[in-house]
């Protein structure tokens, strides 16, 4: 087969794709403005009002985690290098089952609007403030920049006229004024939309391309250049995810992300119920296997549909392009356009949450709702100008993009440390938890950059597991020769096996939370042990 260029896929846009595209805007355009005239207070933009359902709180779980990088990502992996780096999907159960049992009870118990808020309560201020400051600083610089530059990056492989600023710019623009508007609620009503988009679109893609391929599995495993590129756990030597990575480091980086992360966690903390937030966080889990079948496995698929294409990252562009009808290449496209939008929405709604609650409002301040609202808004709008203007200067950076990418390994570690033992064991104290947050990301940060001049040897997910330990020791060590916390202060922040489930609410049979979670377990061993 010829060689695809940028040029074949731009060519491969016809008219029925442009009006499905223009179809989708016009919906999304039309929930931001049903929902902006809805929002009455700072409740509604940063919590939808405490009133989603289970089923909303899941599949907005699911749609503001694939980012046009995961979808990129996770298939040009699978044809370059095989199914490994797919942990990190269908892995995502394991930290939203810890999330829907240990911290789901904890949080609704406090009435909390942002995680750090939990460590105030927990531990001091200080901590409070520092958590939340980083986390602002990375996912406005990190995560909601790095989605407008990738799917700018995207956008232009259809649209190759189009300059990567002016991109940026336009969904930038456009996520953040109905995010601005409409808060949680519109975020993630768009998000419900966007995942059932996301799911069609790359499921038809599969379906097609395993149609392909003579609907028969070993034809598949016949065409990877070597079948081992086909499972999960690669030797210690592996560059991708080594098997001490697939234990210690996949596990730590879902836990930040599903577990501590505001942006993900302000779903959960939107629900009406505790059983709600507990079965949108499965049903997350569950949503977060499909990735596995219908973005990496297409990639391991089209090895032989696509054959020596220069750059995995157009595995998917490519694709979508010679692979998919007129009328479904929109569909598809309309989902990158959603996966990016839907990550900038929901960073930015989170960011903007941040600063208002743990920087803005007064400590326990009862700020009057309109003007909770208006801050919302304004916030949110300037941390969009701030991703917009960094996102195209990215492309500068050349490969310490993906180098920051793995800075996260850095964040993690003492976060994990501090949330398990802060919310399981009364004597970690407020000394303890600052002493591991600076301590744990000075060391880290060492690592990281030993590792980046070749002089550490370890691969990054390995350093995240030694990192945890590490942080875990400052923790407990620096609380020992601290004073005990006194008992009165810790009512209800920390964890008891009598709040992790509404007895009343959990109805017994397969709607039971223990149930799906113990299905969902099942799942991702099966996973496992099929493509080991």
């Amino acid at each position: 087969m010829e060689e695809t260029t940028v040029q074949d896929v731009s060519q491969a846009i016809t008219t029925l794709d442009l009006v499905v595209l223009a179809l989708y805007f016009l919906v999304v355009i039309a929930i931001g403005v049903w929902v902006a005239r809805r929002t009455k207070s700072g409740e509604d933009l940063f919590l939808a009002g405490r009133a989603l359902t289970w089923g909303v709180v899941g599949f907005s779980l699911f749609a503001s985690n694939i980012s046009s990088t995961t979808l990129i990502g996770l298939t040009g992996a699978a044809y370059a290098t095989g199914i490994a780096t797919s942990a990190y999907e269908w892995m995502s159960g394991l930290p939203l089952i810890v999330l829907a049992f240990v911290f789901v009870p904890l949080f609704f118990r406090s009435r909390i609007t942002t995680i750090p808020e939990y460590l105030e309560r927990r531990f001091d201020r200080a901590t409070r403030l520092y958590f939340s400051g980083v986390t602002i600083l990375l996912t406005i610089i990190v995560d909601t920049a790095g989605g407008l530059y990738a799917g700018a990056v995207v956008t232009q492989s259809f649209f190759p006229d189009i300059p990567i600023w002016v991109t940026c710019v336009g969904i930038g623009l456009f996520a953040g004024l109905y995010t601005a508007g409409g808060g949680l609620r519109a975020v993630v009503y768009t998000d419900v939309m966007q995942a059932v988009v996301l799911i069609v679109g790359t499921t038809a893609m599969t379906l097609i391309l395993f149609a392909e391929l003579g609907w028969s599995w070993s034809n598949v495993v016949e065409q990877m250049p070597d079948p081992e590129q086909l499972s999960i756990v690669q030797p210690m030597s592996d560059e991708i995810l080594p098997w001490p990575g697939l234990i210690l480091g996949v596990p730590v980086l879902g836990f930040w992300y599903w577990v501590t992360n505001q942006y993900i966690v302000q779903r959960v903390l939107g629900a009406r119920s505790l059983k709600d937030a507990q079965q949108g966080a499965i049903l997350g889990g569950f949503l977060k296997i499909l990735p596995m079948f219908i973005m990496v496995l297409p990639g391991a698929m089209a090895i032989s549909i696509v054959p020596d294409l220069p750059n995995q990252d157009m595995v998917f562009p490519t694709l979508t392009s010679t692979v998919l009808p007129a009328g479904l290449t929109g569909l598809v496209l309309a989902g990158l356009i959603a996966a990016i939008m839907s990550s900038v929405d929901s960073t930015l709604n989170s960011s903007s949450t941040l600063v208002v609650h743990d920087f803005i409002k007064k400590d326990r301040e009862e700020m009057d709702p309109t003007r909770a609202r208006n801050y919302g808004r304004v916030t949110t709008l300037i941390l969009m100008g701030v991703a917009i203007l960094w996102a195209p200067f990215i492309t500068n950076f050349g490969g310490l993009w993906q180098y920051l990418q793995q800075a996260f390994s850095i964040l993690v570690p003492p976060v994990m440390a501090i949330f398990i033992l802060g919310a399981l064991w009364s004597r970690v104290t407020a000394k303890g938890a600052m002493a591991a947050f600076i301590g744990g990301h000075a060391i880290g940060l060492v690592l990281f950059v030993l590792t980046q001049m070749g002089v550490w040897p370890l691969h990054f997910t390995i350093n995240i597991g030694l990192m945890v330990f590490v942080s875990v020791a400052i923790l407990v060590g620096v609380s020992l020769m601290d004073t005990a916390p006194r008992r009165e202060d810790l009512s209800g922040v920390i964890w008891r096996p009598s709040m992790a489930i509404d007895r009343e609410a959990s109805g017994g049979g397969l709607t039971d939370v223990r149930v799906l979670a113990a299905i969902l377990g099942a799942a991702m061993l099966a996973i496992l042990v099929i493509f080991w």
